[in-house]
């Protein structure tokens, strides 16, 4: 695939526009200048015809220009992709302790739309969302080994909106072929990841910070793990020194890797698994009158697009409904979202919703989001998805 070039094309948005990082179809009002090839560099102007940004551009998709720069004077070519690339690195060597196991390149935050990249110990995982990141990918490729040395890079390449893009879906290496399957540890705690078969990249790492949170809470608790995935949350509180941990999930193969884990933590006897829907098991616990010191709720995103908000809505609060019904007077409830459309605002709603159905007055303990190796840029707020709530 060759490389983008920088065309004389100028695409004139509508009046009244507001532009974050993306320009939208329907922003448009019209695209002069020179032909040019999607994903290829195009200039952005706002109809008094005043310099918006540049950005690569790809009319098969909703989002036409997704904007590399704000600045006229920046030539976008390879040196620009590998000083973006080198940047995200410094900058999670900056904020973060330990970078053993950290997003590296987090799309739009990092400057380079629709890429992210993940570091699992010596192993890179490589996910490109965007037709212009992707006709980047052979520079993209030899800036990360230049400057992180991986032992190998995998690509993660079938998620389905790649599909709006007019980009195939298919995952393999980048590299030369290496075991898929590894032990990492994250805040000390050990976890088997599958970067082939693992859900996006092969693990969240986006909640890192928050389970480490959960030390305080735990010790000696009775806790209960609900949509738990690969174990993470309710590996953590086993290794914190919970009495008993209580971890459930739908996916037999998730269930699978987190007792792998749970084993090689030596914590295989203070956590027990079920696969089970998560909204029955809540109800059934309710019926049978269980409690709990600790409930965690981490489910997949419920609302992938404002459309199915209202759906959403209901989903939350049946869930965390029946988890404060769960909880022991003064017992704490960890619940997250990561649904981009619903805002810590409509979070904070449908709680004060399911307390007033559940009969209990919540305490904000800490209100808290992504970890920092998936920074938040203010005016594009796609950008900020994570929200994770301590409430006792």
């Amino acid at each position: 695939m060759a490389l983008p070039r920088e065309r004389d094309t100028w695409v004139t948005l509508l009046p009244r526009q507001s532009v974050g990082l993306w320009v939208y179809r329907t922003q448009i009002a019209s695209v002069d200048g020179e032909t040019f090839e999607p994903g290829d560099i195009v200039s952005v102007r706002d109809h008094r015809g005043r310099f918006v940004g540049k950005g690569f551009i790809n009319p098969a998709s909703m989002i036409q220009v997704r904007l590399l720069t704000r600045r006229q004077e920046d030539a976008i070519d390879e040196k620009f992709i590998r000083e973006r690339v080198q940047r995200a690195w410094e900058y999670r060597q900056e904020v973060l302790s330990e970078t053993e196991s950290c997003r590296v390149i987090f799309g739009e935050a990092d400057g380079l739309p629709g890429l992210i990249v993940d570091k699992f110990g010596d192993v890179l995982v490589m996910q490109n969302l965007a037709l212009g990141m992707e006709r980047w990918q052979e520079v993209l490729l030899e800036a990360l080994e230049d400057l992180l040395r991986p032992e190998g890079i995998y690509a993660r390449h079938d998620v389905p909106v790649r599909e709006k893009e007019g980009l195939p879906l298919w995952k393999g290496f980048l590299t030369h072929p290496f075991p898929t399957r590894f032990l990492i540890r994250e805040n000390g705690v050990p976890l088997w990841v599958d970067v082939e078969r693992g859900h996006k990249t092969g693990h969240f790492l986006d909640q890192r910070e928050n389970r480490a949170a959960l030390k305080p809470f735990v010790r000696g608790k009775r806790v209960l793990d609900v949509f738990c995935h690969t174990g993470g949350f309710g590996l953590h509180a086993a290794h914190y020194g919970a009495s008993e941990v209580t971890a459930v999930d739908i996916s037999e193969e998730a269930l699978e890797l987190a007792k792998e884990s749970a084993r090689a933590g030596g914590v295989e006897h203070s956590i027990r698994f079920y696969r089970e829907d998560a909204f029955t098991f809540l109800r059934q616990a309710v019926r049978e009158g269980e409690r709990y010191d600790v409930v965690i709720l981490d489910p997949p995103a419920f609302a992938k697009s404002k459309r199915s908000l209202d759906g959403a809505y209901r989903g939350y609060k049946e869930i965390n409904l029946q988890a404060m019904k769960l909880l022991r007077p003064g017992g704490f409830l960890v619940t997250c979202s990561c649904s981009s459309p619903v805002t810590f605002d409509m979070f904070d709603v449908m709680l004060l919703d399911a307390a007033a159905d559940a009969r209990r007055t919540l305490r904000l303990v800490e209100r808290r989001g992504q970890a920092r190796d998936h920074p938040v840029i203010l005016d594009h707020p796609e950008s900020q998805y994570l929200k994770c709530y301590i409430l006792q």
